[in-house]
């Protein structure tokens, strides 16, 4: 078929996708049309379910069996492709369309070397001896951003920092020219700065080599900073699609509205009532935290003689949180947040220091001294739920090991209270973790943290891993228990429009150390600390996102941040 100059790069007509289902067939894509032009950024929003990654699966060919492709044609650069046989859409995959999922390690080989890698990549696709493969490879290391390119191409994965080694799939997915990238969620498991620096990565490779990119994910705020148009999705379809400046200033649909009402920014004051003279139900006092970095030879004898060193993940950190307040703890990975959050919650012994609830000390034997006195809800609430139990039974085990309830009608009982108290039907008892959304799951987590009758909650990233309206919701959740139990949360973020929507006071760690604390909207509008102001410069924002866009870039993405190439990352 022959390629016209103005032709799209990829276009959808009329796709659907179906899996077959004891009721009929479940349409997991309904009949959706999108085009994506050469060097444009086309954003794909929605929620879990939505249909988004599905939408990306039919293109490159990937969508798991029974599903099909019951109706529609897909095409790249004028050419039809979603007839083509397995072993047609092998030479399409990495060539012609490369690809970028949100977690890096599932895309590299620990076993290999980050040169091995992109070099077998480079020859797959490209006619090039294996000297010219490395000399590629080192170059594409140089053009996502990685320093010592030479040196770090011998380097495995492990010996990467997260937001390094989605640089490197970058350079795989880039490796052989493809036409079209599609990023599936390429930001969502990268901490703020790190997250603007590929941001500002994947933009910058759209302009230079004219790619066509389509962009999945949840975020509006990364929609905001890099795509030039954004299709809305919901059950499957596409309900509005337009300029991204256009469809946020000016949504049509409700379901628009409704996800852009509920992403939270740094800009918003808190609502917050200020608690005054409030007493100190936790006292972290000086803690410190060292880890051991064995040598990297595998026999026992190499290894005795290879020398230890030594990573300080926590320096001499204090604070405290008044009775009924939010504390929360922000930095980057490796900065420390879920060291301290371990220490406070009294799963790991400082080295040093002390840590308190009400009055009684943690961790003198790795376990709380409080018995259920201190919960804690996780970031993944499908790992932190025992999927061969009932919702039921995993609510009801900390009250029969508290001798909470006198029988089994009364624990029963008490289990309904708390499933109703977190919103959901007291019949959800009766089912398993993997029969519930994540928002959900997330709920059952946080009924269980309650079911010891806790004062005090830790936190640990609760809602990076939600949709934005279901995060909204689950945010909306903690802030009523909180005020109708008079619970005290540790909240450990790396969103930082969470942090100002939920937390009293704030701390901002950095490679282990309290470079700054205060009142939440002390810290948000008159930061102190450099590295304050750089993590609040790099946080995604719809309102800062179009004011650069307007007037123009006023810093430099790329550099924010600094990220340097780690053995481990501690916190």
């Amino acid at each position: 078929m022959t390629q016209h100059k103005n032709d799209p790069v990829l276009s959808i007509s009329n796709l659907t996708v179906e899996f077959p289902t004891a009721s009929g067939a479940f349409k997991a894509v309904d009949g959706i049309s999108l085009d994506i032009a050469k060097g444009e950024v086309l954003g794909v929003i929605g929620e879990s379910g939505a249909g988004k990654s599905m939408t990306g699966a039919a293109v490159t060919g990937l969508i798991d069996r029974p599903g099909r492709i019951s109706s529609g044609e897909i095409r790249l650069n004028g050419e039809r492709i979603d007839g083509f046989s397995e072993a047609a859409l092998r030479t399409v995959r990495g060539r012609r369309i490369g690809t970028v999922f949100q977690d890096p390690l599932v895309s590299l080989n620990p076993l290999y070397t980050i040169g091995r890698q992109l070099i077998e990549t480079i020859r797959a696709h490209l006619p090039l001896k294996a000297k010219a493969a490395r000399a590629r490879a080192i170059e594409l290391l140089r053009e996502v951003g990685i320093g010592e390119a030479e040196r770090r191409v011998d380097a495995y994965p492990h010996q990467f920092s997260g937001g390094m080694r989605q640089r490197v799939v970058i350079a795989l997915a880039i490796a052989a020219d493809p036409e079209l990238l599609i990023a599936d969620e390429p930001t969502s498991a990268l901490d703020v700065s790190v997250q603007a620096q590929i941001v500002a990565l994947l933009k910058s490779l759209c302009e230079k080599r004219g790619l066509a990119v389509l962009l999945i994910t949840h975020d509006m705020g990364v929609i905001a900073e890099i795509a030039d148009r954004v299709a809305v999705m919901n059950r499957g379809r596409i309900v509005e699609t337009g300029p991204v400046a256009d469809i946020v200033r000016n949504p049509r649909e409700d379901y628009t509205r409704g996800l852009i009402a509920a992403i939270p920014s740094i800009h918003s004051k808190s609502t917050r009532p200020v608690l005054t003279g409030a007493d100190h139900l936790v006292r972290v006092e000086n803690i410190r935290q060292n880890f051991e970095l064995p040598g990297g030879f595998s026999f026992p004898l190499l290894r005795r003689l290879s020398p230890v060193r030594h990573i300080t993940a926590v320096d001499d950190v204090s604070f405290s949180i008044g009775e009924g307040q939010t504390f929360a703890l922000v930095g980057e990975s490796g900065s420390g947040k879920s060291t301290i959050a371990r220490i406070v919650a009294g799963l790991l012994r400082p080295q040093t220091g002390r840590v308190a609830v009400g009055g009684r000390r943690m961790g003198e034997s790795n376990a709380p001294a409080v018995g259920g006195a201190v919960q804690m809800v996780f970031q993944d609430p499908y790992a932190s739920l025992n999927p061969r139990w009932r919702i039921g039974d995993i609510i009801a085990e900390p009250i029969r090991r508290l001798g909470l309830g006198q029988n089994r009608a009364e624990i029963d009982r008490q289990v309904a209270e708390l499933l109703e108290r977190v919103r959901l039907e007291p019949q959800a008892r009766h089912r398993y973790p993997h029969e519930f959304s994540g928002g959900q799951r997330q709920r059952i987590a946080i009924a269980r943290a309650l079911s010891s009758r806790p004062r005090f909650i830790v936190c640990d990233e609760p809602t990076s891993a939600l949709d934005v309206s279901v995060q909204a919701q689950v945010l909306d959740l903690m802030a009523s228990l909180q005020a109708e139990f008079g619970l005290t949360y540790l909240l450990i973020s790396h969103n930082l429009a969470v942090v100002r929507q939920m937390a009293d006071r704030v701390g901002v760690l950095k490679g282990g150390v309290l470079v700054e604390e205060g009142a939440v909207e002390q810290v948000f509008e008159r930061p102190q600390h450099a590295y304050t102001k750089m993590l609040l410069a790099a946080a995604p924002d719809i309102r800062e996102a179009f004011r650069r866009r307007e007037v123009g870039p006023g810093r430099d993405l790329t550099t924010i941040g600094g990220e340097e190439t780690l053995p481990l990352e501690a916190g």
